[in-house]
């Protein structure tokens, strides 16, 4: 049964022109202007943090969009606080929008005495009063049932689709979709299908953490535009040694499609100096001014995504269809031609 009220957005620090960007959107498919909410967000001297929503709230659909992005731990505990922000304010149901789930890369034990903070955060949010979270490309699916309420996880790969059949459009007999690792076959032979490419797996060995000392690449890509897909690229130094190998074995050309383009430290120079043509992300974690100015680094929108599934949220109608490359097409208006 359709919502009674409109849906109303509201944002934090981590991403505003992302969520301006959704409302944007949402006011093209509504036909009527959807803004944020009027709030303000600010940290006393101490560095704590001190939420005010300056609207009426009270038996609203409230959509809080925050990735928990670097500084992971403030923008978590914005997120935390406006929620409870909202739930005090007697809003009616609040759905957290995360396009970038921080601390998903602990969501298991790999050693002993070692916590899986993915579940710890889940907990968190679920008990500020959040109803329902909204991200997109998970580290690991079983993050999912960490979540005592519903979680729709939508996914970067059916967009990464339209945006290779757009750029290697005369030359898709020559792409080879590659998994930087094992762990990421799955997500790279999703993709593959999609596009209906061929798949390689470079496999990496590691002496110690945060070092690689050898890689595999299993598979002939030679004579291949390559196209390496994961969820994260974090300093970019396995992402370019992969790209190194590939080319190294033949590979004509090298990209890559990375979803939550973290890009800490040295990633960026890393990225400009590597043997890869492009870097394409998403804007789920607000591109720093380095990012934006690198010239072989892409940012594909994720808004048309994000504000089609809020409102189908509010409506109570399928997210799923937003899994599949022909539902994007009309979302993506003249973006791609396929």
């Amino acid at each position: 049964m359709p919502a009674m009220t409109e849906p109303k957005l509201i944002s934090g620090n981590a991403n505003l022109s992302l969520a301006k960007s959704i409302a944007r959107r949402m006011s093209m498919h509504r036909g009527m202007s959807v803004n944020l909410v009027d709030a303000r967000i600010e940290r006393f001297n101490d560095q704590e943090i001190f939420v005010e929503v300056f609207e009426n709230v009270r038996g609203e659909d409230m959509y809080i969009i925050q990735p928990t992005s670097n500084p992971a731990n403030d923008n978590l505990m914005e997120l935390l606080i406006m929620a409870d922000a909202l739930r005090r304010s007697s809003a009616d149901r609040i759905t957290a929008v995360i396009p970038y789930f921080g601390y998903a890369r602990q969501d298991r034990r790999a050693k002993a005495r070692t916590p899986i903070s993915a579940k710890l955060v889940a907990n968190l949010i679920t008990e500020a009063g959040i109803d329902r979270v909204l991200t997109l490309d998970l580290h690991a699916a079983q993050i999912q049932g960490f979540f005592d309420i519903p979680v729709d996880n939508l996914y970067a790969s059916p967009v990464f689709a339209l945006d290779i059949e757009h750029h290697f459009k005369a030359q898709l007999h020559d792409v080879m979709v590659v998994s930087p690792d094992v762990g990421g076959v799955a997500r790279a032979r999703e993709l593959a299908k999609r596009i209906g490419a061929p798949l390689a797996i470079v496999d990496k060995r590691r002496e110690k953490a945060g070092e690689v000392a050898g890689m595999t690449v299993i598979g002939n890509v030679e004579g291949k535009k390559c196209i390496i897909v994961d969820d994260i690229c974090d300093t970019a130094g396995t992402l370019c040694k992969a790209a190194e190998v590939l080319i190294e074995n033949g590979a004509t050309e090298v990209h890559s499609y990375i979803t939550h383009g973290v890009l800490s430290g040295p990633a960026v120079e890393r990225v400009s100096k590597s043997v890869m043509k492009s870097l394409v992300i998403t804007d789920s974690i607000e591109p720093t001014d380095a990012v934006k100015n690198c010239p072989n680094i892409r940012i594909v929108p994720t808004a048309p995504m994000f504000a089609q599934a809020i409102l189908n949220i509010w409506n109570g109608t399928s997210v799923s269809s937003l899994f599949e490359t022909e539902t994007l097409v009309p979302i993506y208006e003249g973006m791609y031609n396929r």
